[in-house]
């Protein structure tokens, strides 16, 4: 099905508003599906760029094996984030700043690996969002993403689409496809699905997994 995109004032209006009670709210809930990226990314290790940041829920499920970048559109969660790294609790990351994904400031090839967390859902253009980290992801490295997608079919696809014009107004887009995830990968020659998994133990989330082919040697 056709899905209708965001606004991203509408979006970022949400966040700020979530921001006090984000992290007792929605940490618990997406406690798997965060650890699941966040343990495919150490597999790479490296420089990691992590889109939607926000809070930095995720800074936990990193180590000093990584080097973390965050980027995020809503200034009320990054203070949330900063606060988290002057603690000293998080030296392996490096920085957080405010930045829209859809036109990143980093130069091409800057990254081994680009993870967005419950984010491309929720952006107003995916497609240029996934371009975007695929031009900062250096050839053979991953974008790794998260997040529940669309059911499609039966009783769980008609309430993702009548939930979906409940929750436009929060900054949510629950009846969002894999296909245009897939549609992206394939319209990119050197882009490939790497994996497409449900995360345990309840398979509500879905671990999607892109490498940027290295160049012929």
């Amino acid at each position: 099905m056709a899905t209708l995109d965001l606004d991203t004032s509408v979006v970022e209006n949400a966040y700020a508003r979530w921001a006090p009670i984000y992290d007792a709210v929605c940490g618990p809930v997406m406690l798997k599906g965060r650890r699941a990226a966040a343990a495919a990314a150490r597999t790479v290790g490296g420089k990691i760029l992590e889109v939607g940041v926000g809070t930095g829920l995720s800074f936990d499920d990193y180590d000093a094996s990584t080097e973390i970048t965050g980027i995020d559109l809503s200034a009320p969660m990054l203070d949330k984030a900063r606060a988290k790294m002057a603690s000293g609790r998080y030296p392996w990351v490096a920085s957080v700043q405010q930045m829209d994904a859809h036109a990143m400031e980093f130069a091409d090839a800057t990254f081994d690996c680009v993870v967005a967390q419950f984010v491309i859902t929720l952006v107003e253009n995916p497609e240029q969002v996934l371009s975007e980290c695929h031009r900062v992801v250096k050839p053979g490295g991953r974008i790794i993403l998260v997040n529940h997608l669309y059911s499609e079919t039966g009783l769980a696809a008609a309430v993702e689409r009548w939930a979906a014009v409940k929750t436009r107004a929060m900054g949510l887009r629950p009846e969002f496809p894999f296909a245009r995830l897939q549609a992206w990968s394939q319209s990119n020659s050197d882009s490939i699905l790497v994996e497409r998994r449900k995360v345990a133990p309840f398979g509500i989330y879905t671990l999607v997994t892109f490498e940027r082919m290295a160049l012929a040697a």
